[in-house]
């Protein structure tokens, strides 16, 4: 099975197995909405011919400044980035180390599969994680040390 589904079929599965909502948000609901937004655009510009998952995230910076990625399949399937990597190397080629929040859009709600978990925590081990569909409609609300918990990070290396 291709790895892009396979993701999808975990995150979906992980929706619809447990409850995404924690606390109050950690971002103001225009921050929100904008991010809301931008995921939105970026799932728009989602290259995916195998698995027509479409994908796009927004990563919001402590200065305010989001940054927006979508996933870019690859006929070599082990070679597909997905949007939410595709947003923090964006960010981080720009010299961006920190991020407070990330809103990722997919047709169904679905949450960052395990390697973007991964990524995401380096830069933003608290950061707040919001999963819409396709329609903006807000699926969850978390952060990501409760969807990755006991993570392995920059902490681990000292």
């Amino acid at each position: 099975m291709r790895m892009s589904v396979l993701c999808a079929l975990f995150t979906s599965t992980l929706v619809s197995a447990t409850s995404l909502t924690y606390g109050a948000s950690m971002i103001s609901s225009d921050q929100k909405q904008a991010l809301i937004l931008s995921a939105l655009e970026a799932q728009n510009q989602a290259y995916c011919p195998y698995s027509n998952y479409p994908v796009g995230a927004a990563l919001l910076t402590e200065s305010g400044t989001i940054y927006k990625g979508c996933n870019v399949e690859n006929a070599s399937y082990g070679l597909t980035n997905c949007a939410e990597r595709t947003a923090v190397f964006k960010a981080a080629s720009e010299g961006v180390r920190s991020f407070i929040a990330v809103v990722v859009a997919t047709r169904d709600g679905g949450t960052p599969c395990g390697a973007c978990r991964q990524v995401l925590n380096e830069f933003g081990p608290h950061m707040q994680v919001i999963t819409i569909n396709s329609k903006g409609t807000i699926t969850g609300e978390t952060t990501l040390d409760v969807l990755l918990p006991n993570a392995f990070g920059p902490h681990n290396l000292e």
